[in-house]
């Protein structure tokens, strides 16, 4: 957890523990681990929201690409036509 080894985290309690008193001390971990949870939430949003979006924007991306191909390939077919038309007005 954050790179805090089990001998840090009981410094920190013990001195927690000394500043807060014995009173205070679950009242403030208390309302630490309620904002700790608001934190999880919101950032769990954040980053679903971002890869929503982000799946939107490659999926219009694809879109695009697949307008762009088909205009290119019905572009395609009508200089073929109007070739074999040039054919045979030729012939």
């Amino acid at each position: 957890m954050f790179g805090i080894g089990s001998t840090e985290l009981l410094v920190i309690l013990v001195v927690a523990l000394l500043v807060l008193g014995p009173k205070n001390l679950p009242k403030i971990a208390h309302t630490l681990g309620r904002a700790m949870g608001e934190f999880r939430r919101v950032s769990t949003e954040f980053q679903r929201t971002l890869n929503t979006e982000i799946a939107f924007e490659e999926e219009a991306e694809k879109a695009k690409a697949r307008k762009a191909a088909a205009e290119a390939e019905t572009e395609k077919a009508a200089q073929v036509k109007n070739a074999e038309t040039d054919t045979e007005k030729k012939a």
